[in-house]
């Protein structure tokens, strides 16, 4: 078994708190990915998981076994690292050979061999194995280095942040590749980044941490469509939720913002008439309506498929992604815009929590 469960870690540097009463577990053969700004403390998670980092506090299991008191060679977990950590003298071929050098197991010349041209292949470098890493393109060093980790069959898949220093063109086809990796291998791929697009494009579940603290565990489309507070309601989605002071209606079916009000589809429990919440709606949820929010057009940005609108609501910032081409997007323009009220997020004024909702 391959499963992998965080047992109240925490781990501090000096006064520092890196990593703050972790609870996590991983589904044996599951793809999670630890998202978060940088200083969040999901590369600390990884480490403590590979055994570069010992725990302050709690346990770290693989499988059924704590492994807090397991060298690193013993756990059974290969490492990707965003440095490629490629050896520049050797070839392709001795650089994927390298962990099997060494094992303690009888692995004769053939039996490596078999293991290399395997990994090889999987990655697409069969035809580059004679080749030195100074020869190889970015991407291909890359593949190298995952090659390095697959030859091992380890339980476990570590890495942080692999992709960063690819191009954009290159970090869309090595995702891909990722993905494919992970269901031809089906072992426990736990993935460090501070990219959403990684994430969502990637996990089968999203772990965000914010200074140190788990904010919210989730497969990507629950995470964006219910964010679990306003900073992964902020952090997950591009551009970021709009979030805006509102105070609830009388009624209780709407909600006052700057420049109108938006409507609410009643799931919401415990609301009170003037109760002061913050209002989530996402840029794309936003569209023309003739009675909605008045705001006035300061910005665009045209991308081809779609625009990206900023804009003024009575002093608060918004942003709008239209992608119909008919909004009249010139600086200076008002427009009167509405969300569904199923695209209505509300979150506590003071903790930033979501609201209750009701099973829809």
């Amino acid at each position: 078994m391959s499963s992998i469960t965080f047992t109240d870690i925490t781990k501090r540097f000096d006064d520092t708190v890196a990593v703050d009463d972790l609870d996590l577990h991983v589904a044996d053969g599951e793809f999670l990915v630890l998202l978060g700004p940088s200083g969040c403390g999901k590369s600390t998670a990884l480490r403590m998981l590979a055994g570069l980092e010992t725990p302050t506090k709690g346990t770290i299991s693989i499988g059924d076994e704590v492994v807090n008191d397991v060298e690193p060679r013993h756990r059974d977990v290969a490492m990707v690292f965003q440095s490629y950590a490629l050896y520049p003298h050797m070839s392709v071929a001795k650089n994927i050979e390298s962990p099997l050098v060494g094992r303690g197991e009888d692995l004769d010349r053939a039996a490596r061999r078999e293991m290399i041209e395997r990994a090889a292949t999987m990655l697409g470098l069969a035809e580059l194995l004679d080749r030195k890493p100074g020869q190889l393109s970015g991407g291909q060093r890359q593949r190298v280095a995952l090659a390095r980790a697959i030859v091992r069959q380890p339980a476990v898949f570590c890495m942080d942040e692999p992709l960063s220093n690819l191009d954009a063109k290159l970090r869309a086809q090595t995702r891909a590749e990722l993905v494919k990796l992970h269901e031809n291998l089906a072992t426990t791929f736990i993935y460090v980044t501070h990219d959403q697009v990684e994430a969502m494009t990637m996990a089968t579940r999203i772990a965000v941490l914010e200074q140190g603290r788990l904010q919210q565990v989730d497969d990507p489309r629950s995470l964006y469509a219910r964010p679990a507070n306003e900073f992964v309601a902020r952090f997950i989605g591009s551009p970021p939720m709009n979030i805006l002071d509102g105070v609830v209606d009388d009624d209780l079916g709407s909600v006052t913002v700057p420049g109108g009000r938006l409507p609410l589809d009643g799931t919401w429990t415990g609301l009170t008439a003037g109760q002061p919440v913050a209002v989530g709606v996402r840029p794309e949820h936003l569209h023309e309506a003739a009675d909605g929010i008045t705001v006035t057009v300061q910005t665009g940005e045209w991308l081809g498929h779609e625009q990206i609108l900023t804009l003024d609501a009575a002093g608060t910032t918004l942003l709008m992604r239209d992608s119909t081409d008919a909004l009249d997007a010139a600086p200076g323009a008002m427009l009167s815009l509405a969300a569904g009220p199923d695209d209505v997020h509300l979150f506590d004024a003071d903790t930033g929590d979501r609201l209750t909702e009701a099973d829809r």
